[in-house]
Formats: C-alpha cells, structure tokens, sequence
C-alpha cells in the first residue's frame, strides 16, 4: 500500500527498506537525538532496524502501531518515517502521530504533506476519530508542519516525555475527524 503525494509518497517500512532507514538514522544521527530518547548502540546497526521493522509491523497486525517511511517521488529515496502510534480502540478511536526528516530535506514541505498523507489514512482506512501530537514547545518549526494540515493547540503537557535524557514540556496539538461526529467506530 503507497499513498502518493504531489512530492512524496509513504508506505509502510519492510525488511527490504532496513538499509535505507539505517543510513537515514546514521545521517542524522546527532541531528535526529535533539528530539528523540536515547537510543543504544544496537540501535544503529542494521539487525538493530530490520528489529524494529519486524516489531512494528507486528503492532501494525494488532492494529495498535503503524510505521511508515517517507520518500522522494522522484528518486524512491527514503527521507524520514511517520508513525501512527498508541492506537485506541472503544470509545476513543485515537492516536498519536510522530515523524521525522532528513536534515537535508527540512522546509520543503514535505512533512506537511506526509502529515496529511497520514491523517487521512488513520480517518478513512482506520476510522480513527482523533489524532493527537505532543511537540516540544520550542520546535515551532513543527508546530507549523501540524497547523497546515489542519491540528489545533490544546495546551502544555508538563515534562511528560524523556527526550536525550532529560523530561520535556510538549505542546499538546490534536485534529478531529469531522466526518465522524454521528457514526459509530466501536471495534
């Protein structure tokens, strides 16, 4: 499955897509840290991100974790992930949305377009009804890839997640699916 935009498309990460992600994690390895927990050694290695597929795409069968890459229309090259995590079901139908971009490929717009690449797939293929993000309150950079595809600010979680090893605020931002107000979702 491809969901293609006008400079990008996303799909979820295979084994075949492990070497590409560990030369985009080696790349931006210090760049990626500013906004990511600590991560181990392993980590970096290329068992250490066919791991992390595997595992991913497990949750995905459980419908509780979706991993996708993000990649240049015109080369193929995987240029970051986007992530639609700690899936609800019952009567929250919600999630969490994460992601990030090669350093050489900021303010092009092509996180604003995986974002909404994203958005509509957790509203019209998962029948999700909200989609939260938490973004650390100086990265208005981010804020504003949120803002464009349509997130609203709804306040300020306190030290609520360990980045490089220490406990930062986040800006709470979340989107309504607005064609769901009258149905039912319940699974």
């Amino acid at each position: 499955m491809k969901m293609k935009g006008t400079n990008i498309f996303v799909k979820i990460l295979e084994d075949s897509d492990a070497e590409g992600l560990l030369r985009l994690e080696l790349r931006n390895r210090d760049f990626f840290q500013t906004y990511t927990p600590l991560r181990d050694d392993a980590f970096y290695t290329l068992e250490g991100q066919r791991e992390r597929i595997r595992k991913n795409n497990k949750m995905k069968d459980l419908d509780q974790y979706y991993l996708f890459g993000i990649y240049l229309a015109e080369t193929g090259e995987l240029i970051g992930n986007i992530t639609l995590s700690e899936v609800l079901r019952g009567p929250l139908q919600s999630c969490f949305i994460g992601y990030y971009l090669d350093k050489n490929h900021n303010g092009k717009g092509y996180m604003t377009e995986a974002v909404r690449l994203a958005v509509s797939y957790a509203f019209n293929e998962l029948k999700l009804h909200r989609i939260e993000a938490g973004v650390m309150p100086h990265n208005t950079r981010s804020m504003r890839v949120l803002e464009k595809a349509g997130f609203h600010k709804e306040g300020i979680a306190k030290k609520n997640v360990k980045i490089n090893g220490r406990w930062e605020d986040h800006q709470v931002l979340a989107i309504i699916n607005e064609t769901d107000e009258h149905e039912s979702n319940i699974k």
